[in-house]
């Protein structure tokens, strides 16, 4: 049971990502993605530093993650005004748009697997009970 689960959410991600290659918008790696959603599905102010450290990867790798989405007008740095040495990653409307998005791509992606999966359930049955009559 739980491979037929994990094999749903890889269904899911790769409706999704199929998705947004597909359409005509920004074209996000791996990386930037994580970083993207890390940023706006996350409380709080987000710092290079604190990225780096929650991703695991080096501060050059989430800096050009940073400047990719920034190029995109997907997150905006601004220096910290406590610490002007630290520099925050902030939403941008194109950001909260492109969340929206990518919400909606999954809701649709997850609502295709479920009909998928009741579809087969249900050819299952038909079968079972043709071979039980």
């Amino acid at each position: 049971m739980a491979q037929a689960k994990n094999d749903q959410l890889l269904n899911l991600l790769c409706g999704t990502v199929v998705t947004l290659v597909r359409r005509d918008g920004p074209d996000l790696s791996a990386r930037q993605l994580a970083v993207f959603l890390t940023c706006y599905l996350n409380d709080g102010a987000h710092t290079v530093r604190g990225l780096a450290a929650a991703l695991n990867v080096s501060k050059p790798a989430i800096t050009r993650a940073l400047d990719r989405l920034r190029v995109l007008g997907l997150a905006e740095r601004k220096p910290d005004p406590l610490d002007r040495r630290s520099v925050l990653v902030r939403h941008t409307p194109k950001g909260q748009a492109f969340l929206r998005e990518m919400r909606a791509i999954m809701a649709e992606a997850s609502g295709s697997q479920a009909d998928r999966d009741d579809r087969a359930i249900g050819q299952v049955e038909r079968l079972s009970v043709r071979r039980a009559g």
